[in-house]
């Protein structure tokens, strides 16, 4: 069963929270963050992002990056200040980003619960991106950036989630992008209360943060042998994450754009495709269920809908990105590997419609795909199955933010 467990949260003041806080490091590139991070010296950024305060064009994976990164979090903890909590807490977690809300419970995760399949992963990760991870949370002695899990809804977690909610927060405040976050300290017997209920809960699912998590774990296998008298409670065991009930996740499409039509004009591909596929013009360049996606080339949106059954083929195959992938950008535009080809990039549902139209039209990209997002109980499905989404298959939005609360051990 599940582990969330309390921990000694490390937090900033509540009158410079907003300040601290920032979006994770891995949304970002070097040259955006050092432009969220400009004229504001407590942005978490300073620490997730150490390369800003360097030289230009310095090896990301440089000892000096980690070293300043380490020289950051040390300054940002007396200037911010940033408090360690005296007491083990949970946090109730709340982001609102338009009429969305989602709410979660904010604690440490057990890095045992990931190597055990408790937690469970639906997307392979990468070795040097781990190896990034775990070197930066391993400086710092400390998880910055929160795993994003998910689980089956409960109705006694969500009955002592509302109880907590109606008291007054810790912090509430809105960031620059309009996604308000507010987070409460829930008190000890209730931190315990909440534990206990996860400890019911078969399995936890990771929506976004494969890399922390196997960080995580890496990260306990790095600290068990340097303790002689190593029980398993100790906190190096558990990485922050926050874990939101199923129903209230928002998943956003994952779009596709190909750079060529690998030697077709675009009445040749539609010719193609139409063999399998209705193709029809559209004005609505976003599809409106599973099963379907559009297609803009040439300057029009088209309708693609499959004239075979999806519903027949496996758990991974009927995946709308796997339709696409398997039917129209391997063998007709040639991305045999979209996790390695350079010929296709993925564009986050959460930057529009209007993003795919740009490359296209622009000319730096030949075709574009708008797809229906994939669903969470897809996502469980996959995970259930111990099977391996295909690359950039879920977009989550909001965003978990770095520094509200960090985990050190």
């Amino acid at each position: 069963m599940a582990k969330i467990m309390p921990f000694h949260g490390l937090l900033p003041v509540p009158e410079n929270v907003a300040e601290v806080a920032a979006v994770p490091y891995d949304v970002v590139n070097s040259q955006e963050a050092a432009e969220l991070a400009k004229g504001h010296p407590l942005s978490f950024l300073h620490v997730s992002r150490p390369e800003i305060d360097m030289e230009p064009g310095v090896n990301l994976y440089s000892d000096s990056v980690y070293a300043k990164a380490a020289e950051n979090f040390k300054k940002l903890c007396e200037t911010a200040p940033l408090k360690l909590d005296a007491e083990e807490h949970l946090y109730v977690y709340r982001q609102i980003m338009g009429d969305h809300s989602q709410t979660g419970i904010l604690g440490a995760a057990s890095a045992d619960d990931y190597k055990n399949n408790i937690i469970k992963k639906h997307e392979k990760t990468r070795p040097d991106k781990e190896d990034d991870r775990t070197r930066h949370v391993m400086t710092l002695r400390s998880h910055t950036g929160p795993a994003f899990l998910t689980y089956q809804d409960s109705d006694q977690i969500n009955a002592l989630v509302e109880k907590i909610s109606q008291e007054t927060p810790l912090f509430d405040f809105t960031a620059v992008d309009g996604i308000q976050h507010t987070l409460w300290r829930v008190d000890v017997e209730n931190s315990k209360k909440l534990s206990e209920l996860f400890a019911e809960i078969p399995y936890l699912y990771i929506a976004d943060g494969h890399h922390r998590s196997a960080a995580a774990a890496r990260t306990q296998a790095e600290c068990t042998p340097e303790n002689p008298n190593h029980t398993g409670d100790e906190d190096y065991n558990f990485f922050l994450a926050v874990t939101f009930p199923a129903s209230q996740l928002k998943v956003l499409p994952y779009n596709r754009a190909v750079k060529t039509l690998n030697g077709l004009t675009a009445e040749e591909l539609i010719e193609k495709i139409s063999k399998d596929f209705t193709v029809t013009l559209t004005s609505n360049p976003e599809p409106q269920k599973s099963g379907e996606f559009c297609m803009y080339v040439a300057g029009k949106w088209y309708l693609v809908v499959p004239k075979f059954d999806v519903n027949s083929l496996g758990v991974i195959d009927c995946l709308d990105v796997s339709v696409l992938q398997s039917n129209i950008l391997g063998p007709m535009l040639g991305i045999e590997d979209p996790r390695t080809s350079k010929g296709i990039d993925f564009v986050g549902g959460i930057r529009g419609i209007g993003e795919l139209e740009k490359l296209v039209d622009c000319g730096s990209h030949a075709v574009a795909f708008s797809m229906f997002p994939t669903t969470v109980k897809q996502l469980m499905d996959i995970a259930d199955a111990d099977a391996i989404m295909p690359p950039k298959s879920t977009w989550f939005e909001p965003k978990l933010r770095d520094g509200i609360v960090c985990h050190n051990f």
